[in-house]
């Protein structure tokens, strides 16, 4: 009887895979398929980013929106390359990355998830922290059939938002968005 040992992939294997048609992140050494995004969660992503990149131009292209941009981070002690819907990375911190196609290797101040319909918010809750605890200031879960967004912080309690709920947060001036706002554009409300 043969004995079949499956290996892990290292952080190098995982990024010297050939591009597909799906999105791959790094989790525990295993290449996890990222769920395909269905309309609201397209359109979410899609009016959210122009939103962000609209109030990045005010405040001087002060750092860079990314959607899908994979991220080189650490999570329970182990290399983790998740791949969230959205990110805010600013100038400060992209820097020190080089102007080449390849994942961002800082975490950045603000990732995005939205809910997928095969997707639980404590399943992303779980991933949240695992970002906050990896480096990254902020975290927005949004989910799309409740209207609501859940902010996490390093050191705070999550905070759920909704309706004309502000979104404003001191580590991003003038950024006056609402959940209403978003789902709005979003052509959702």
């Amino acid at each position: 009887m043969q004995t079949i040992v499956k290996s892990s992939l290292s952080l190098e294997e995982f990024l010297s895979l050939s591009n597909e048609d799906i999105t791959y992140e790094l989790i525990e050494g295993e290449k996890v398929a990222k769920m395909s995004p269905k309309r609201f969660h397209s359109r979410v992503t899609l009016n959210l980013s122009h939103l962000l990149n609209e109030w990045n131009k005010t405040q001087k292209n002060q750092g860079e929106v990314g959607i899908e941009w994979a991220i080189l981070l650490q999570r329970k002690g182990k290399d983790w390359c998740p791949v969230p819907d959205l990110l805010y990375i600013s100038n400060e911190r992209v820097q020190n990355i080089p102007l080449e196609d390849i994942a961002c290797t800082i975490p950045p101040e603000l990732v995005i998830e939205i809910i997928s319909p095969d997707q639980s918010f404590s399943n992303l809750n779980e991933k949240a922290v695992d970002y906050l605890n990896a480096g990254v200031d902020r975290v927005w879960i949004i989910d799309s059939k409740v209207k609501k967004i859940t902010i996490f912080y390093p050191n705070l309690p999550p905070q759920t938002k909704s309706n004309d709920d502000s979104l404003s947060d001191a580590l991003f001036p003038n950024l006056t968005l609402s959940p209403r706002q978003i789902f709005t554009e979003a052509g959702l409300m």
